[in-house]
């Protein structure tokens, strides 16, 4: 079975950065497309970046510039460099593999003064 666990995630200032990691298992990684979504109380999880096998990216304009999504694929990982936080940017993190649409449990990011 797939399994993706995420790490990373703490408490950060306004401004400051901090670097998200998912381990895949149980999956030919180089095939499936990655992201990271988030979760903020009260909202709706929404997509932050999409990686693809090949390396494309996507990100909504609410990240673009701050957070950057890579993959190393010897080592099944994705990564989710996040900097110049904003308070708006605390949420739960998830890991997401397509396809199949698995799911990780999630880490979270707090960005407080």
């Amino acid at each position: 079975q797939v399994q993706l666990v995420e790490s990373g995630g703490g408490l950060v200032q306004p401004g400051g950065s901090l670097r998200l990691s998912c381990v895949v298992s149980g999956a030919i990684f180089r095939l499936y497309v990655m992201g990271w979504y988030r979760q903020a109380p009260g909202k709706q999880r929404e997509l932050v970046a999409q990686i693809t096998g090949g390396g494309s990216t996507n990100y909504p304009d609410s990240v673009k510039g701050r957070f950057t999504i890579s993959r190393d694929n010897p080592k099944n990982t994705v990564y989710l460099q996040m900097n110049s936080l904003k308070p708006e940017d605390t949420a739960v993190y998830y890991c997401n593999a397509k396809p199949g649409n698995y799911w990780g449990k999630g880490t979270l990011v707090t960005v407080s003064s």
